[in-house]
């Protein structure tokens, strides 16, 4: 078994993704090798951890996920000798109901793995009052194996001396003190961090968040507390929708859960990516085109000029499937409208017309039991995944694909559609559903 930890919070914003990025450096650089996994539906993070760990990262769902899949995902730590899993949210963080195999909360993940909790806390503007917060999460699940903490954001020595004092006096490890740094935030947008291969310098900054923990925290003793509390399992990951899959990648389609291609993978499915951005054509022998989520709003002048692109992805779907995941599925709509209201010329393979002008945040897990079939799946099967994105639909004529419910089993109008051999989804897809408990 292979020993692990999950690095969270008491919530958003306080800096557990350097945390983990620096961690998951300084140790690979110590010779270690690091697997590390994101808890919750989150595309963008796990391209950091593998820039930062040279390994593939994985998502782990409590929600989207079955045990089964859980332990089988996180099987691919087989050959690591440590784990870094990184919370979402605040650790307790989860859905009001449960889901395949639970609320979705990372304090879940790290309970069924076995992995002890790392809390990030950010202590500006208090001291000793910081043990209060650390010391209610550390007892609110009696059974949650807990780490210690690392402080974040410390002013100045004498007030990293009365944090220490409170925790002390909590009975808490502290196993890093971590200063007040401007110049330790990664960019964001408005879905959250900016993609990796989006980064401009990425190498330099990852380098120098290793370098920043290895001065603070001690790394020895947090590697100590790394245990290993589960044998993972064997079950198959998902199997693939085709045998020859072309699957879009670039700056404008690059959210596909990692799970899902190393399943395809697994199972002999042969992956082509190409390029819409760069105006390539998928490959003419493939048996099924994928177009996953990501920002073509921000890039739509360049897809709406990809001729090239756009004339092979028509060919091929006279006969053969085509499936687009959320912004995928916007590129093969009629049109979409970017945010200055300049309407984009899209693939047109559907009818939808999406704007981002009239922009309304979507964003929450969703279960859909499919009306109509799509590529790996028939009809009235049922699939759960997660949406984000803020765009508004202006028209959607074509045949509803699916009836897609939130994680409170409300109705929701983004239905996905389908129309000859090509089909979408607002959501992005991550597991069969295999129903609660």
């Amino acid at each position: 078994m292979i020993p692990g930890l999950m690095i969270s919070a008491p919530a958003s914003g306080t800096g557990k993704t350097t945390v983990m990025l620096g961690v998951l450096r300084a140790l690979r650089d110590a010779g270690l090798a690091v697997q590390p996994f994101k808890s919750g539906p989150d595309y963008i993070d796990p391209a950091f951890h593998r820039a930062a760990s040279g390994r593939e990262a994985y998502n782990l769902d409590s929600w989207a996920m079955g045990g089964d899949l859980m332990d089988a995902i996180a099987g691919q730590a087989a050959q690591a000798d440590i784990v870094l899993a990184e919370g979402s949210m605040g650790l307790f963080d989860g859905v009001a109901k449960p889901g395949a195999s639970g609320h979705g909360a990372s304090a879940e993940l790290a309970q069924r793995m076995g992995w002890p909790v790392v809390l990030v806390v950010d202590v500006s503007g208090q001291a000793q009052s910081a043990a209060a917060v650390a010391l209610g999460f550390a007892r609110y699940w009696p059974d949650l194996p807990f780490a210690g903490v690392i402080l974040n954001r410390v002013a100045s020595p004498r007030h990293e001396r009365l944090v220490r004092l409170g925790m002390e006096a909590a009975g808490l490890p502290v196993l890093g003190a971590l200063p007040r740094r401007g110049d330790l935030v990664l960019p964001e947008r408005h879905l959250g961090l900016v993609q990796a291969v989006e980064h401009p310098d990425l190498e330099r900054a990852i380098s120098g968040y290793a370098t920043f923990l290895r001065d603070h925290v001690d790394l020895d003793a947090l590697v100590q507390c790394a245990r290993a509390g589960r044998n993972y399992g064997t079950a198959p990951l998902p199997k693939p929708p085709a045998q020859r899959i072309a699957l879009a990648r670039d700056a404008a389609f690059s959210f596909t859960y990692p799970h899902l291609l190393e399943g395809w993978r697994r199972a002999g499915a042969e992956v082509i990516p190409f390029s819409p951005l760069a105006d390539e054509a998928p490959d003419r022998d493939a048996d099924l085109v994928w177009l996953p989520g990501g920002y073509p709003e921000l890039h739509a002048g360049r897809l709406a000029a990809a001729t090239r692109f756009r004339e092979a992805l028509c060919a091929h779907a006279r006969t053969r499937p085509v499936h687009g995941e959320c912004g995928g599925y916007m590129a093969l709509g009629e049109a979409l409208i970017d945010k200055e209201g300049v309407r984009h010329q899209m693939a047109g393979l559907l009818g939808l017309v999406t704007s981002y002008a009239q922009r309304k945040m979507h964003l929450g897990y969703r279960r859909a039991e499919l009306r109509l079939p799509m590529p790996g799946f028939a009809a009235g099967a049922g699939l759960r995944g997660h949406e984000f994105h803020y765009s508004t639909i202006l028209a959607q004529p074509d045949a509803p694909l699916a009836q897609v419910r939130d994680a409170q089993g409300d109705i929701v109008p983004e239905t996905g559609s389908c129309k000859g051999h090509v089909s979408g989804t607002f959501f992005h897809l991550i597991a069969e559903d295999q129903g609660d408990g």
